[in-house]
């Protein structure tokens, strides 16, 4: 069976949820993966009125469309991270309040807590997201860091998420981190890490997103090999390094978009990513949950970019063999 392809409402949260649903409907999506943000997802009005979900899930079903994982992002990039006025600008008043950092810190991890409860009621078992990270800020060691410094942030990551995680063990809900720059895990060795940090918490795992992966010079492929039991979820993105001797794969301070970063995300097929390697991990290690489109690419329409990836992924998804392919030789 192919796996299902939905798309990450994410990048289209400034449409409202059933306008976004026809469309990806028309286009021949199988589901969405609704953001906690805009009106696709909201937590609080999920756990506060009962019809909430039931509308909800009306709405998708209306448009033939499954939801396999929400995602809570935003809000978790809040619960370790240093906080600024950056924040304030993708958190709800409710969570910013007076701004006071360590009490930003708390109300998003209690949201959190919240987000696997309410996916529980909506019946979805996975939870993708951000952990936001104290010691990111510290990935070049001058003045010099010690190891001492970057033990205390993932001490810190796991006093602050390990009792958000047990809370999602508690519901059935699994959290998936999409390892990425800025969060407490971005490669192969900081997720050992992480992992380690929780105490191999059940409930922790990986949104596998390998645009990230590849602008670090690391095969997407090994990170599945890694954590095959912690693979969650997947993402589908793409991304190009665009070195020019000038440039740096730090990106220079500029933004997506601009043609003279060291590289850039873009749709999916247009970039480095090999999927032919990936899917056969995937099938490796039994992985038949969603493939899900997170569409970001600064130089394509996206309606036109959206499409197109489906046809990308459907060409790309295929099941494993039952049988080998020598088997018609094989002696009695």
């Amino acid at each position: 069976m192919p796996r299902p392809v939905t798309l990450f409402t994410g990048q289209w949260a400034d449409l409202p949820l059933e306008t976004l649903a026809q469309k990806v409907s028309e286009w021949g999506f199988d589901g969405l993966e609704l953001a906690c943000w805009g009106d696709h997802f909201e937590v609080d009005k999920a756990l506060e009125k009962d019809s909430y979900v039931r509308e909800k899930r009306d709405l998708l079903e209306k448009y033939n469309l499954k939801c396999f994982a929400i995602s809570n992002h935003l809000v978790g990039q809040c619960v370790c991270d240093p906080i600024d006025n950056r924040h304030k600008a993708i958190l709800p008043p409710r969570l910013w309040g007076d701004g006071d950092p360590e009490g930003v810190r708390q109300r998003a991890a209690e949201e959190m807590k919240n987000t696997a409860k309410a996916a529980k009621l909506f019946g979805v078992d996975v939870v993708n997201g951000f952990t936001g990270s104290s010691v990111w800020a510290k990935l070049y060691f001058f003045p010099p860091t010690s190891q001492a410094d970057i033990d205390a942030g993932y001490q810190d990551f796991a006093d602050r998420w390990i009792p958000i995680l047990d809370t999602f063990q508690e519901q059935g809900v699994k959290f998936g981190l999409e390892v990425h720059p800025t969060e407490i895990a971005y490669d192969i060795i900081t997720f050992e890490r992480a992992l380690k940090a929780v105490n191999n918490h059940p409930a922790f795992g990986i949104n596998f997103d390998p645009s990230h992966l590849i602008h670090q010079f690391i095969d997407p492929v090994e990170l599945i090999n890694a954590f095959p039991d912690r693979i969650f979820h997947v993402h589908v993105k793409d991304s190009r390094v665009q070195l020019t001797g000038r440039n740096s794969i730090l990106s220079s301070h500029l933004d997506f978009g601009d043609h003279r970063r060291g590289w850039d995300f873009v749709s999916p097929g247009h970039g480095d990513v090999r999927w032919d390697p990936i899917i056969r991990a995937l099938n490796r290690i039994g992985y038949q949950g969603p493939l899900s489109i997170e569409w970001e690419d600064s130089g394509m329409d996206r309606e036109f970019g959206a499409q197109e990836a489906l046809q990308v992924v459907r060409k790309a998804d295929f099941a494993p063999s039952a049988v080998a392919f020598d088997a018609a030789f094989a002696k009695e």
